[in-house]
């Protein structure tokens, strides 16, 4: 048994003995799922904004005030510690090829590019969009890269900025879940993928395996972008698994962002309670418990207050509102709700870290299955971005 086969399934029997704790959708709750932990839910009241934040921004805080209500919360946050950070060796770039870059996904790419090994391959740049990470591999490791994207206007704005930096690159264009990617996959190849989305890295490792490539590295990303309406496990080892992952599960790991300033802290404040009091208010006027899901809104109408928000939401789901709607008190009743909903996702968060390297075992386990040797680490620090899981592995005969 592999080192990460034994991981899976310690991680795994957590998860599921636990799941009450996180395998649930708090915005469709009225209340605390607990509900029937009254001291649980009764010390989670008395946690305020600032230890709120305070909470979400330190794991190690956060799961020592949850040991005494979870008894494997320092058992599931001492097994994330397995997944350490991987080597990195420093790669010059010369100075014009982070033109265009955001600042913060040109730090990625570097921190990508200086974890990967030394094989001397061409490149497979799996989802490459403009080809921002194939510039980087282009230039620092003098071979050659192929792009793959499916956005033609990408591939053309890519090939454009290539020429200009005098890069041997070649974009292809191609879906990733068509046959036709196939051919750009060969067995003399290291292929990547930086934060390729779902079934699209699941797939790009699957054709990779098909095609006996000689290696692959990707930061996983976006998990919930899948097909199928749950989560299809991979390897063997998560096949077994009795957890099955719906859609909303598989955001959890997304829910880790970079700090947010208090500007975009508090737009998500109003419309969150926007969204929690008008589902309280459809659930008066249809007679039903079941949570109403509404589109994405134009941040703009927020600032024209909660009764606007009604109309238009009323609108978009073909509700008609009647006059007499104490709108103030609905209001209110969505900002108690989001303070409950806050904490319940907040007790979510100590699970997030296990159910992301879950998946990336899931992952890793495949590859291992198919004969190659990988390694799992992290690549950067998470303030450039909590996505920060790599898997590379390399087939063991070459």
């Amino acid at each position: 048994m592999s080192n990460y086969v034994e991981l899976f399934h310690r991680l795994d029997a957590l998860l599921v003995k636990n799941r009450q704790f996180w395998q649930f959708m708090p915005f469709a709750e009225r209340g605390y799922v607990w509900h029937q932990n009254l001291p649980f839910c009764q010390w989670l009241m008395t946690v305020d904004d600032s230890q709120l934040q305070l909470l979400s921004d330190d794991i190690n805080r956060l799961t020592a005030a949850l040991m005494p209500w979870i008894e494997d919360a320092q058992q599931l946050t001492q097994l994330t510690t397995q997944i350490q950070p991987l080597a990195r060796t420093e790669r010059s770039v010369p100075q014009g090829f982070d033109s265009g870059i955001p600042g913060r996904k040109w730090q990625q790419i570097i921190a990508f590019n200086e974890v990967l090994p030394l094989l001397g391959l061409p490149w497979l740049e799996w989802c490459a969009g403009k080809g921002y990470l194939g510039r980087v591999l282009a230039i620092s490791h003098q071979q050659p890269v192929t792009s793959l994207e499916w956005q033609q206007q990408l591939c053309i704005d890519g090939e454009q900025a290539a020429k200009q930096l005098k890069l041997n690159i070649n974009f292809v264009h191609a879906d990733a879940f068509s046959a036709d990617s196939d051919n750009a996959i060969l067995a003399n190849q290291h292929a990547v993928a930086l934060h390729a989305c779902g079934d699209l890295h699941v797939s790009l490792l699957q054709r990779v395996v098909a095609n006996k490539g000689a290696a692959v590295s990707i930061s996983p990303c976006c998990y919930h972008l899948i097909r199928q309406p749950h989560y299809q496990p991979i390897s063997a080892v998560a096949k077994t698994s009795t957890l099955v992952l719906s859609k909303h599960d598989l955001r959890l790991p997304l829910q880790e962002t970079v700090t947010a300033g208090n500007r975009v802290r508090q737009l998500r404040f109003v419309e969150i309670s926007f969204r929690l009091g008008f589902d309280l208010l459809q659930r008066e006027l249809n007679q039903t418990e079941s949570y109403l899901s509404v589109p994405n809104v134009q941040k703009a109408l927020l600032t024209q207050g909660f009764e606007a928000f009604c109309q238009w939401a009323a609108s978009k789901k073909g509700i008609d509102l009647p006059n007499n709607i104490d709108f103030e008190m609905w209001q209110r009743q969505g900002e108690q709700r989001f303070a409950i909903t806050e904490r319940m996702e907040l007790v979510r968060q100590l699970f997030r870290r296990p159910l992301e390297i879950w998946l990336a075992l899931d992952r890793a386990c495949f590859l291992e299955e198919q004969g190659y040797n990988v390694v799992i680490g992290s690549f950067c620090d998470k303030p450039i971005t909590p996505r920060n899981l790599l898997i590379h592995a390399e087939r063991s005969d070459i």
